[in-house]
């Protein structure tokens, strides 16, 4: 099932040492949600990026990983490629104003950027949207689920995930983990 519109997460801002854990949440929600890819900038922990891809090669999709030195010059280039820039923040628009999700789903192409710590003011400016998932401090994993949520209304939880080695079958009751034979 292809998802409309292409997403793209932007990660701006991870801290060395202090940040691991959540930018590779991050990144996982991005995967699982819907997203095509995921950009962090500046200096990033190899394992954060070994991780997300050890989850694409073993539970299947086509996502990908990249690492960028300068946001504003990805962004800018995106900008002039057609993308709309979404930034989630809880300065923003809240989600939940009329017509927003719709004129967002009515995009081709968006680039949705999480950050960590304070991102810099400039982006408000560069963003096309600058969107709140509640205007109220909370995580940007969460900010990232609840937006690809609404966005897709549902559907990205119905992926299916080519090229897995390992797939979780539903079940009411256990744990049903199934794995791909090569030889099928």
């Amino acid at each position: 099932m292809k998802l409309y519109p292409e997403v793209v997460v932007l990660r701006l801002g991870h801290r060395v040492g202090r940040d691991k854990r959540i930018s590779t949440h991050v990144g996982l929600v991005a995967r699982a949600f819907g997203a095509r890819a995921i950009i962090y900038f500046g200096e990033i922990e190899r394992s954060v990026v070994e991780s997300i891809r050890n989850v694409v090669s073993n539970w299947g999709g086509r996502f990908e990983v990249y690492v960028e030195t300068n946001w504003r010059k990805k962004i800018l280039e995106l900008k002039n490629n057609g993308w709309r820039i979404v930034h989630l923040t809880m300065y923003g628009i809240n989600i939940a104003e009329r017509g927003l999700i719709e004129e967002l789903r009515g995009c081709e192409k968006l680039a949705v950027v999480v950050g960590a710590e304070k991102v810099p003011a400039e982006l408000y400016s560069i963003a096309d949207y600058n969107v709140a998932i509640g205007n109220q401090p909370h995580s940007e994993v969460a900010a990232l689920a609840v937006f690809l949520d609404r966005l897709y209304g549902g559907k990205e939880l119905c992926i299916s995930f080519p090229n897995y080695k390992l797939k979780i079958i539903p079940s009411a009751r256990g744990k049903m983990v199934v794995r791909h034979n090569d030889e099928e």
